[in-house]
């Protein structure tokens, strides 16, 4: 949301969040559904820019302009942009929507999904989990009497599931674990850590309190994971990160693959319990599962 009321989606809100942090909302999907006293949601108070909110009816919502917002609404307004989206590409009016939710969602998760795709002006036809969705877009329903396993690291989620296709090829969930707080999220955070103590050891300016800053560390952070996808070593150059006494500071620094997954090494251990929970509950050993689908925008 920008200073005079203009409402945002995507690369555009993405772009202007150094100078708008605390009226930029990233990663909502994580308290969709959820109390303000959850202690997840106390887990998000401290890891995120905007301010998050009591609703008269316990709900987690957010804060803008003064003005506050369910995580439905937020839901809605991706939504809406969306709609119109694919009514540009189609050419004609977008009515009906299958929307999905990761398998693990209670029903409160699911029907404030719902909410969101109704607010948007959809008419949300169901419901599916995930897992089954990304089996369907990988064309793994031709699979028939297969077992499949979808390790989905998402911004903010993790989850994994175990699916089953039968020979009439219909999925069923057979077991799904995971951690709604776990994702890119965090791995853009550790960066962001190492980043800020980086700058503090090198130029003694503790830039962790500057919302500002840390915007630009995050998006540094994310721009670096990006790179080091394919690239063994970036350079972090940030001119003008803050300032003292004696003038302007800049971060200039070089950060290899090695280094970064050294930072994010127990956050990807993490993810490991689950896929054991998952299998263990799914009753199958890891020889019997046929096909792994890795997904997700981390």
């Amino acid at each position: 949301f920008t200073p005079d009321g203009e409402r945002l989606v995507g690369m555009p809100a993405k772009r202007q969040s150094v100078t708008n942090a605390k009226n930029t909302f990233y990663a909502t999907k994580r308290l969709i559904g959820r109390k303000f006293d959850d202690p997840e949601t106390q887990k998000d108070l401290k890891l995120v820019s905007y301010k998050i909110v009591k609703a008269s009816n316990g709900d987690a919502w957010l804060e803008a302009q003064g003005k506050v917002y369910s995580p439905s609404q937020i839901g809605a307004f991706v939504l809406i942009k969306m709609k119109e989206t694919a009514e540009s590409f189609l050419g004609k009016k977008v009515k009906d929507a299958v929307v999905t939710v990761p398998a693990y969602f209670n029903d409160s998760q699911r029907q404030a999904t719902k909410d969101a795709g109704q607010i948007a002006g959809l008419n949300v036809v169901r419901t599916i989990n995930e897992p089954t969705a990304a089996a369907l877009a990988y064309g793994i329903n031709k699979s028939e009497g297969k077992v499949i396993a979808v390790y989905d690291l998402g911004g903010g989620t993790f989850d994994v599931s175990i699916l089953e296709i039968s020979k009439e090829g219909v999925f069923e969930v057979k077991s799904t674990n995971g951690d709604t707080f776990l994702g890119g999220e965090d791995f853009d955070n550790a960066l962001v850590n190492f980043l800020a103590a980086e700058f503090r050891k090198d130029q003694g300016i503790d830039v962790s309190k500057d919302i500002m800053a840390m915007q630009r560390l995050k998006e540094a952070a994310e721009k670096a994971k990006i790179e080091l996808s394919s690239s063994a070593q970036t350079d972090i150059n940030l001119p003008y990160l803050t300032m003292d006494s004696s003038g302007p500071k800049h971060m200039n620094l070089k950060l290899t693959r090695a280094k970064f997954e050294s930072l994010v090494s127990d956050l990807v251990r993490r993810t490991i319990e689950p896929c054991k929970m998952a299998m263990k509950d799914a009753q199958v050993k890891s020889s019997e599962i046929d096909e792994v689908i890795l997904v997700g925008g981390m």
